[in-house]
């Protein structure tokens, strides 16, 4: 009998579907095996985020889920996926020094901060730096790369294209030769176009980055300069991301790399010149309340969906996965955050 078939084999569809399997569920993955948003993100971990330096709700639960579902990864694997690096933020105007200066007079900030500079040798900051801890990045390129492996040993995976037209609902839930007991929509921002879960209000955002090869002296740390920078080793980096709403499509542009190039030379004149290696675009299934999507269809409580992660789902994901797989199996209740019962209301009225 097959519990669950899970469309789609980006971090929210692979981390699900390895909870479910490591609670002996029968799952399928069906996927194109094409490149998606999770392949392409930079997959970074980050406590406190914005220009009024938010610290992530639920970050004391977050945080310790993900750092502990990646280290079984990687024991599993035998090899890491979460690398931890500290974060400089480099203060943009006399407004971020000043809410910098708050957080770091507040208690419950203190685990994720660590000291105001006021320079960094070869970086411009006229307005100081702030040493911000905790951070890192996910190699989400080679973990999903493992996972694939791993669900098509167990005969967990099918590489096909899927079409919402070739699901049938009744007399029983099948899609061509498989009738599971739910189907799981961990589609991306195609779930724009799903028709039980369209009417959700996604905010996708295209995101372009780049990696670059240079000559620069830089520091063993994130940057954090409106945009990102990740060093991945001594002479390359990775920069981005790009924000993008209104061209919906995954090309590069030269618009997209110019933008990135303009503003990592205002971070240091060394990064004026650089060679470039990489540069790839994808589309984040960001939502309108930057809360994930998470639950059953009100109608068709066999369909369900697994979505809406954004910029933060390397951090949020291990977490809402144990809580779904919770929910699935042992009809736990989701957070009311992320169920998608807050959006029942004004679209079902029966």
């Amino acid at each position: 009998m097959l519990d669950f078939l899970i469309i789609g084999q980006g971090l929210a569809g692979s981390l699900l579907a390895w909870e479910l399997i490591q609670r002996g569920c029968k799952v399928i993955i069906v996927d194109n095996g094409q490149e998606n948003a999770s392949q392409v993100a930079a997959g970074l971990i980050n406590p406190i985020t914005g220009l009024r330096f938010v610290k992530t709700t639920d970050i004391a639960t977050l945080l310790p889920t993900a750092k502990q579902c990646y280290a079984q990864l990687a024991d599993f694997f035998l090899q890491d996926f979460f690398i931890e690096k500290p974060m400089l933020r480099l203060l943009q105007s006399d407004g971020e020094l000043n809410n910098a200066k708050k957080c770091l007079n507040n208690p419950d900030y203190q685990p994720y901060l660590g000291e105001l500079q006021h320079s960094i040798d070869n970086l411009a900051t006229p307005f100081g730096c702030l040493e911000q801890q905790q951070t890192g990045y996910l190699l989400t390129r080679p973990l999903l790369s493992c996972l694939k492996a791993f669900f098509i040993a167990k005969n967990s995976y099918r590489q096909a294209d899927f079409s919402y037209q070739d699901l049938e609902l009744e007399p029983l839930l099948r899609w061509k030769d498989l009738i599971p007991q739910r189907i799981i929509f961990c589609d991306g921002f195609k779930a724009t176009q799903n028709p039980w879960f369209c009417y959700l209000p996604f905010q996708p955002v295209k995101g372009e980055l780049l990696t670059l090869e240079h000559q620069a002296d830089l520091p063993d740390k994130i940057l954090n300069y409106g945009h990102w920078l990740i060093p991945l080793n001594k002479r390359q980096i990775r920069i981005g991301a790009t924000f993008d709403r209104e061209n919906l499509n995954t090309p590069t542009t030269e618009q997209g790399k110019q933008s990135l190039l303009n503003t990592l030379s205002q971070v240091s004149t060394e990064l004026t010149h650089t060679t470039l290696l990489n540069h790839l675009a994808g589309i984040r299934p960001c939502t309108l309340d930057k809360q994930p999507f998470i639950g059953w269809h009100p109608r068709h409580t066999n369909l369900a969906i697994f979505n809406g992660f954004g910029a933060k789902g390397s951090l949020q994901i291990p977490s809402y996965s144990r809580c779904f797989a919770k929910a699935l199996l042992s009809n736990m209740p989701l957070p009311k955050t992320c169920a998608i019962e807050r959006y029942y209301a004004t679209h079902f009225t029966d």
